[in-house]
């Protein structure tokens, strides 16, 4: 369903692939961005995306997307993603993507949490990943059910 006629990627499917990379990001660093969203920890939203196909990838391909966050703002995070073919060094697509704070409520922006700053920074920095206990209230966050509505 991500390829057209020709067997080859959709573009709009990249921005499924950057969700991905995205979840899976952070996921390495010890938290789910949805659990720690559903539980008003922070949120952020995707206010753009730079897509650059370098070569084409085809139906059946296994992709490789490799991660990292470039940059963090006051509200905002800069994610770089490249896509491979599994096991390969022909790059395929770049997706640079800036994610925007934001408080689910109003709308309003909401600044990066310390906590996310220090595990990326530390992360990107030596490639070690800390461990949550070092941050309480996003550890918190991160463990605690969702509120169950209705």
């Amino acid at each position: 369903m991500e390829c057209d006629a020709q067997g080859i990627v959709f573009n709009g499917a990249y921005l499924g692939y950057l969700e991905v990379a995205q979840a899976e990001y952070f996921r390495n660093l010890g938290f789910s961005i949805y659990r720690i969203a559903q539980n008003g920890y922070f949120d952020s939203a995707v206010v753009k995306a730079d897509l650059e196909f370098k070569a084409p990838a085809r139906v059946d391909d296994v992709l490789e997307l490799h991660a990292r966050v470039e940059r963090i703002g006051n509200t905002s995070l800069a994610l770089l993603v490249e896509i491979y073919p599994e096991g390969e060094e022909r790059h395929l697509t770049t997706i640079e993507a800036v994610y925007v704070g934001f408080h689910a409520d109003t709308g309003a922006t909401k600044r990066v949490p310390d906590a996310i700053r220090a595990l990326v920074d530390h992360f990107e920095a030596t490639g070690e990943v800390l461990e949550l206990s070092g941050f309480p209230e996003l550890e918190e966050a991160a463990r605690q059910q969702p509120p169950v509505e209705g």
